[in-house]
């Protein structure tokens, strides 16, 4: 399956919502959802593949004010597997309640960090045996994080003024080693091909990684290429 490309549609949420719906059906996940905060328009982003049903008593129970996947996993930089939160009163109000509507307590937040204090967080469930659900986090999280990533790029793009905040300026020799990068080639082969150390070759990586609010290498290209400084492969 082809995903939907993010990066120039004009019609960002309309986009997201197909794209989170194709990802649900690739990954093979019962639901995906995404919140993204702004603090720059002092805007909140959300879009989600649950139930209407359930969309709106969330909404009308204020359950954003206690539910711990955007509480407790805000806070980290890290994935955070739902199993490591305190079973209190407000994890069972909601997750009790998420259940008759057919949502599982078995999930995935990973939370993404933006130059401006803008934070996302992208959520997944499954309702399936513990053993495949550790089968499966294990299999798609690198992929989660790189689609984490490009979404919350893509909402905050859509907001004019964090776009204009937000565009990094990269040297053209980091553009260069992250278009390598994004090729497939190793930091030894860009090394090779550009005629610099494998030493160099990670301290411009690193300062791309900074420049870019990148945690990981991988991460930094899809923003590069979500800001249009690469291009894909």
């Amino acid at each position: 399956m082809e995903l939907i490309d993010l990066g120039h549609d004009p019609d960002v949420p309309g986009q997201i919502d197909a794209f989170l719906l194709q990802l649900r059906e690739k990954l093979e996940l019962d639901h995906i959802a995404y919140a993204g905060m702004n603090p720059v328009s002092n805007s909140v982003h959300g879009y989600v593949t649950y139930p209407d049903a359930w969309k709106e008593h969330y909404a009308n129970s204020g359950f954003v004010a206690i539910d711990p996947a955007v509480h407790l996993a805000r806070r980290s930089i890290a994935p955070v597997d739902w199993k490591r939160f305190e079973r209190n009163d407000d994890f069972a109000k909601v997750f009790a309640q998420a259940r008759d509507f057919g949502i599982s307590d078995q999930g995935l937040t990973i939370p993404v960090r933006g130059p401006y204090g803008d934070i996302g967080l992208l959520s997944v469930t499954r309702d399936c045996s513990p053993e495949e659900w550790q089968r499966l986090t294990r299999k798609i999280i690198g992929e989660l994080q790189s689609v984490a990533v490009h979404v919350h790029d893509a909402v905050m793009r859509s907001d004019k003024l964090s776009r204009l905040l937000r565009t990094p300026a990269l040297s053209t020799r980091e553009r260069e080693i992250l278009q390598w990068i994004a090729a497939g080639k190793s930091q030894q082969d860009v090394g090779d091909i550009l005629g610099i150390s494998h030493r160099t070759v990670e301290v411009h990586l690193r300062s791309a990684r900074d420049k870019l609010y990148s945690l990981t290498t991988p991460h930094a290209v899809a923003r590069a290429i979500a800001f249009g400084l690469i291009y894909p492969i």
